[in-house]
């Protein structure tokens, strides 16, 4: 018997600390009129205090848990998709886990950077479809605002807190299946965006002690990759699946700046309207930005929509889904 995916919930959250344009310009040479002239972005929230990766990640797991009626103890595995974890061991999948109560599920994290929520949807959409697992979470979480130089205006400007996930289910009725094609690609590059590298020892030394750099990238380079290998993708994935541009409900693109989304609307001659966006409020979330924006639009989608998004590997990853 033939297994499908569905979607039956999505979430989001984020943290209460709103920090706004001009916060930032009192802490570097920046001005909020650049900002937004450059990203669009007006606002952006940060975790502060106790409130960890985990722990956004475990509001949005609840409230998959509330939307589906669903028991944590119904729930076969758990995906976090993060690139600022709450420590390299343990996932902080496991910490949800506990969390929530999940005792019957197993958990781990997928590092993918930006593109985490469509590299987490198109593995967890295997699990389901392999007839062993009924109910899955893809959790995308990130307090971005814990791994920023606060002196790099390049990089610190852009980004924000947040989580958004989806919960997948099996169904045996093809009609319900809301997964119809993806597309996941790796343009290997360790210099245009990284993040928490940690070198090795040069000396055996008592001094010795773990540090990890600040976020970076190449600002313009990645401009340049997600405005023109990015698109190619898209329409390689659509032409694939028999659907013109046109014909999508809706595109949802990774969150990282209101200008490259604008961008990828003129290649794919689609007006902005389609284009749901939360950068402006929220900045550039990271892997959380697709998951986010798609709960924000999950409930009147009737249609097609691409989700799009990319980010350090180079990792880029296109879904197309159905409802």
């Amino acid at each position: 018997m033939t297994v499908y995916t569905k979607i039956t919930a999505t979430g989001q959250y984020v943290p209460e600390r709103v920090v706004t344009n001009d916060e930032l310009a009192t802490l570097m040479d920046t001005n909020d009129e650049w900002i937004q002239a450059h990203t669009g972005i007006v606002t952006r929230h940060y975790a502060m205090d106790q409130e960890n990766t985990s722990m956004l990640a475990t509001q949005v797991a609840q409230q998959l848990l509330t939307k589906s009626g669903l028991r944590a103890t119904d729930i076969d595995l758990i995906i976090v998709t993060t690139i600022t974890p709450d420590a390299l061991t343990p996932a902080t999948a496991c910490l949800v886990q506990a969390n929530i109560g999940a005792d019957n599920a197993f958990a781990f994290d997928m590092s993918a950077a930006c593109a985490g929520f469509t590299f987490g949807l198109a593995t967890a959409d295997k699990f389901v479809r392999s007839g062993q697992y009924q109910n899955v979470m893809v959790i995308s979480a990130e307090v971005n605002s814990k791994m920023m130089d606060f002196q790099d205006r390049t990089a610190a400007v852009f980004f924000g807190d947040g989580a958004g996930g989806a919960l997948l289910q099996a169904t045996t009725d093809p009609a319900e299946n809301n997964i119809i094609a993806e597309k996941l690609q790796t343009k290997g590059d360790a210099q245009v965006i990284h993040s928490g590298r940690v070198q090795p020892l040069k000396t055996v030394a008592a001094t010795n002690y773990p540090q990890t750099d600040a976020f970076y990238q190449s600002g313009r380079d990645v401009f340049q990759f997600a405005t023109t290998v990015v698109p190619e993708q898209m329409r390689t994935l659509l032409q694939t699946a028999g659907i013109a541009p046109a014909e999508l409900q809706y595109v949802i693109c990774h969150q990282a700046n209101l200008r490259i989304i604008e961008k990828i609307a003129a290649n794919l001659d689609l007006p902005m309207t389609a284009f749901p966006h939360n950068v402006e409020r929220f900045g550039n979330t990271s892997s959380a930005g697709v998951a986010m924006a798609l709960a924000s639009v999950f409930d009147d989608l009737t249609g097609s929509a691409l989700l799009t998004a990319f980010g350090g590997g180079l990792a880029y990853g296109s879904i197309l889904i159905k409802k």
